[in-house]
């Protein structure tokens, strides 16, 4: 069996791009692959096509080895384009592996450690009643774990931290006390804040008012984090943007963080994922993937955390209280995984178990998306 074409498409799907790919081979098997840098789709394709002119022609079995020859291929290996490109087709290839050989891709990565996989979801509303209210509906849903809002999230031009951290601390307080002991409480800061702010935002909570805190600074210097993990106990959720098991390294071996929050189609793919994962379990430390783009990369995220010991929930956007309209389409994806209640069940079929209707997609039509570009007051760029 030989590699004969490798097929990017970027589309819109609902409310947010898709970048998929496909490969696929000379007995007919393919499989398909989803890439994690939203926003910057384009520079991703650009890479998949220079990876393409090597791959075409090659044992598609050989997954391993196609990740390492992709990773070392060029003098500047490396980098978050090149390997949500790498990602995109080592998916791909364990769906035409799993086909191949007939069975779930959770059995190329050891078999199943658990029957179903718990998410965790995340309120809409903005800190105060409502997002109090949208909480206990997901409780009564079945969710045990939920991210609460922050405040100033939805801005999309000015951001001062030091407006919103107040009130965002003071609605945890109030979600802790009107949801009780038992239910795992943490917030997203998506790296708008800095050291300082963060830790003046910990401490403004009584501890053991969150269970953790997602992304609160950057991650571009982990003595920064260990600096204000020095002055917190909340434990940290950290790595969706992380391109390798490098980029880990420091925080698992320095103990930065309790949870993983990994991104299968950031990271290098399922190759990447599990040696994440592995790495991790020697330290304790939780997986907790990062989950926000379309069923290809939740049915590559389900086999993973099936396969995974050290699992603690995986990320969904499809609650009663936040849906992702229409990224889940299913006319687009007639075989796709489908929440029930907080739970997704594990694909069974064989390959990743997701079908997609290659002509409706190639009618999708991509559009262009910037993230905003947030700036303080005083007009400096801030982070978004």
């Amino acid at each position: 069996m030989k590699i004969t074409a490798i097929r990017p498409y970027a589309a819109r799907v609902g409310i947010r791009n898709q970048l998929l790919v496909k490969v696929e081979t000379d007995n007919g098997l393919y499989g398909w692959g989803e890439s994690g840098l939203s926003g910057r789709e384009m520079a991703v394709i650009g890479a998949i096509e220079h990876y393409a002119g090597f791959l075409v022609g090659r044992d598609p079995m050989a997954i391993s080895a196609l990740w390492q020859e992709m990773y070392r291929s060029q003098y500047f290996e490396g980098g978050r384009v090149l390997q949500a490109a790498v990602s995109a087709i080592d998916i791909a290839l364990y769906d035409i592996k799993g086909k191949a050989l007939g069975v779930p891709v959770y059995e190329l990565l050891g078999g199943k450690n658990r029957n179903f996989i718990p998410t965790f979801a995340t309120t809409s509303a903005a800190p105060g009643p409502e997002m109090i209210e949208q909480a206990k509906a997901l409780m009564e849903a079945g969710w045990k774990a939920m991210r609460l809002s922050v405040s100033g999230h939805e801005e999309k031009e000015v951001y001062e931290p030091r407006e919103h951290i107040a009130e965002t601390a003071r609605w945890c307080v109030e979600a802790r006390k009107a949801l009780g002991d038992t239910i795992v409480l943490g917030v997203d800061f998506h790296h708008r804040l800095n050291v300082a702010e963060a830790a003046s935002f910990c401490q403004k909570m009584p501890s053991g008012t969150l269970d953790f805190i997602e992304e609160p600074i950057r991650d571009e210097t982990p003595e920064a984090y260990e600096s204000l993990r020095r002055m917190t106990d909340i434990p940290f959720a950290i790595g969706e943007e992380f391109a390798s098991k490098w980029q880990f390294l420091p925080y698992i071996e320095r103990d930065i963080h309790q949870f993983n929050r990994l991104d299968v189609c950031n990271v290098g793919g399922l190759t990447e994922a599990m040696k994440v994962a592995g790495w991790s379990e020697a330290h304790y430390v939780d997986m907790m993937p990062h989950n926000p783009l379309g069923p290809v990369c939740t049915a590559a995220t389900l086999h993973f955390s099936a396969a995974v010991a050290n699992f603690a929930w995986l990320e969904t956007r499809s609650s009663p209280v936040e849906t992702h309209l229409g990224f889940d389409d299913a006319t687009l994806f007639p075989v796709r995984p489908v929440l029930e209640g907080a739970v997704y069940r594990i694909p069974e079929g064989p390959g990743l178990g997701i079908e997609v209707d290659e002509a409706l997609l190639q009618e999708a039509v991509y559009q262009p998306w910037e993230a905003p570009h947030l700036k303080r007051r005083d007009g400096s760029v801030t982070n978004w």
